[in-house]
């Protein structure tokens, strides 16, 4: 085989001159045609493997293929869950603590250690690292949750234990038995004014239910106004103590007198259509320190889970207001 000569023309002489390669050029010429021959063979094998890859091999890839998408909706699940626990902490930190006047868990507090915990060196080397590492760090996160959650109910209890007096106070039950409603007429919030026609804040519920129907107390107290209120018309409140009062109004007849003792469960009036009011109902509130409060967090003691979710909804309808 022919070698290529070289020659440069030297003008001092005016010769030509032979032209030698050096040792480095010869090294880096032999180079680039190994990595010529190199990715030539890659390119063939992955063309061969592609082409006539083995049954065995052709399963394995589809088994991964299958695994990807179930990681892929692992992923949006553990995302649900995440979304679902935030709530539940949300409804710890706010409502549960509040109302047993115990003191809120900082972040700092419920994830303390988490970081710690995220030690997932071996998941580099695998295949969808990234997406691996991801659903991990979620169900890390729901895990540790789950964990401190589990924590403040258990103290949350023992505070319930010890106090109580104040769960009997407490309102926790709706004022009117579901037998007896027709329908959950407007809830709490911003809402039309079915007078003024104009915006107005429901610092209340209203519940659609015949005159005459039993009215009950939702919480042990003393009445501290039974009579005609304005535009509530025949109203009655309770003080619970505890920063706590109960309103019902509208009513038809009141049962009861001020300064009178009630225990939750007794029949306090019935529903009727006094004051500024569109038509049959009861108006009831929850006011904590002077403060309206949203009724439905105050029904924890003769609902089921299911029978919660309805009204939750019921309570969040767009009906007009009733007063």
């Amino acid at each position: 085989m022919s070698k290529t000569v070289y020659y440069r023309y030297n003008q001092s002489t005016g010769h030509y001159d032979r032209v030698y390669p050096s040792r480095k050029g010869r090294i880096f010429a032999m180079a680039r045609h190994i990595a010529i021959w190199v990715v030539l063979a890659a390119a063939l094998v992955s063309v061969g493997y592609t082409l006539f890859a083995i049954p065995g091999q052709r399963q394995l890839r589809e088994q991964n293929r299958q695994l990807r998408a179930q990681l892929g909706l692992l992923d949006r699940r553990a995302d649900a869950l995440v979304a679902v626990m935030s709530d539940v902490i949300d409804r710890d930190n706010n409502f549960y603590r509040v109302m047993m006047q115990a003191d809120r868990i900082t972040d700092a507090r419920r994830y303390a250690g988490l970081e710690r915990q995220r030690l997932y060196g071996e998941l580099d080397s695998l295949a969808d690292a990234q997406l691996l590492r991801r659903v991990t760090d979620k169900l890390d996160l729901i895990g540790h949750q789950v964990y401190s959650q589990i924590k403040s109910f258990d103290q949350l209890r023992d505070i319930a234990m010890a106090s109580r007096d104040r769960l009997d106070h407490i309102p926790a039950i709706q004022p009117i038995s579901d037998k007896y409603l027709k329908q959950m007429a407007s809830g709490y919030g911003y809402r039309s004014d079915p007078v003024y026609r104009t915006l107005k804040f429901h610092e209340g519920l209203d519940y659609s239910a015949d005159i005459g129907t039993p009215v009950y107390a939702t919480g042990d107290g003393t009445v501290e106004l039974a009579g005609w209120n304005k535009g509530y018309g025949n109203s009655i409140d309770i003080s619970h103590g505890y920063n706590y009062l109960t309103r019902y109004a509208h009513l038809s007849e009141i049962l009861v007198r001020q300064g009178q003792k009630v225990r939750r469960g007794d029949m306090i009036g019935k529903v009727g259509n006094t004051g500024k009011s569109t038509g049959p109902h009861l108006h009831y509130e929850v006011r904590l320190h002077g403060q309206p409060q949203n009724p439905v967090n105050y029904y924890f003691y003769d609902l089921t889970p299911e029978q919660y979710d309805d009204l939750i909804r019921l309570s969040e309808n767009a009906g007009h207001v009733m007063d």
